[in-house]
């Protein structure tokens, strides 16, 4: 249904977004807490960038098709350098950063609590770049959040941080560019365009690099290496933002994103039924310690200078206003 549409009172639409939000951001996470153990087992038979590439060029297939069906209007001029940001980010930069650092030997249970620090990033990156003003509490713990990321990274690393931790660390740096600029692009069309458009916009890179690295590394399609692959493909890179995007789009990027300090324990579960690593007292300790940010930035007041999405859509929507061709799926 359309905004304009609607007989719902704006008010109503405002007061249940960032509820409907945070719902979205939370689906999202859940997606993508199954990434890192689904790469371990693509990693199997596949080489570090043809999953880091790959799957970006498998699903910019998807995303084609999912726009072609709608016959999605192209973004706008001014909007390109924001989807470069995306692209740079979740297309290119996590993905591939990521998965060299699993193949620099951390685990997937290392890597997710080393990842959670990627909330903190995000909402650094949504007051710079989006308007948002958190308050001091919320920025306290966001900073406990991520002193205990560190911490832990420091400990496995004998008081020093290991080639594969710089790795991840440029991995959540990129990725919190991606997510920042993904909704602020968020609030002037649906999320899953976002992430379609820039899945096409990258497709002229990913889909001939892709297949120069099938060709030349000899890739062994195992039973896990289809899994992690399909999955890392289907999901991480493409449906988990359709959720993730609108997500961070209602409710407001640095109070959603904190959502994601939940990743690490997901992760962490994951790892264990999936790949039978061991969770040890140190890691528990760590990822239950970045849980305990999560509630407590959930309690901490974010004052938006942006209009939320909703409103942000609904002017768009009304007569006479351009751009309203972003509203519809």
């Amino acid at each position: 249904m359309k905004l304009q549409d609607s007989a719902t009172a704006p008010g109503r639409i405002a007061a249940g977004t960032s509820r409907a939000g945070l719902g979205l951001a939370a689906l999202g996470v859940l997606t993508f807490s199954l990434t890192i153990p689904t790469t371990v087992f693509g990693l199997e038979g596949l080489d570090p960038y043809v999953i880091g590439i790959g799957r970006s060029a498998a699903a910019s297939v998807l995303a084609a098709l999912a726009l072609l069906s709608v016959r999605a209007r192209p973004p706008r001029r001014d909007q390109w350098a924001s989807f470069a940001v995306v692209a740079a980010g979740v297309i290119f930069g996590f993905p591939l950063f990521s998965t060299l650092a699993l193949d620099h030997g951390a685990s997937s249970a290392h890597s997710a609590v080393v990842v959670g620090l990627l909330p903190a990033a995000t909402a650094v990156l949504g007051v710079l770049r989006a308007g948002e003003r958190p308050s001091r509490a919320f920025w306290f713990a966001s900073a406990a959040g991520a002193a205990c990321v560190t911490g832990f990274a420091l400990v496995r690393g004998a008081g020093r941080v290991t080639p594969a931790d710089l790795l991840l660390f440029t991995a959540l740096l990129t990725c919190a560019a991606g997510y920042a600029e993904g909704a602020r692009l968020a609030r002037d069309m649906p999320g899953w365009r976002v992430i379609s458009w820039a899945l096409v916009l990258a497709a002229p890179v990913t889909v001939p690099v892709a297949g120069v690295l099938l060709a030349t590394t000899r890739p062994a399609w195992t039973a896990h290496a289809v899994i992690g692959f399909g999955y890392v493909s289907v999901f991480s890179a493409y449906l988990g933002f359709f959720a993730w995007y609108e997500g961070l789009a209602r409710a407001g990027i640095a109070r959603a994103s904190q959502i994601q300090l939940t990743q690490p324990m997901l992760t962490l579960f994951w790892s264990a039924v999936l790949l039978g690593e061991r969770v040890d007292a140190t890691t528990a300790l760590a990822a239950v310690a970045v849980l305990v940010c999560v509630a407590l930035t959930q309690r901490a007041r974010v004052r938006r200078t942006l209009p939320d999405v909703a409103h942000a859509r609904a002017a768009e929507a009304s007569p006479g206003v351009r751009g309203a061709g972003g509203v519809s799926p």
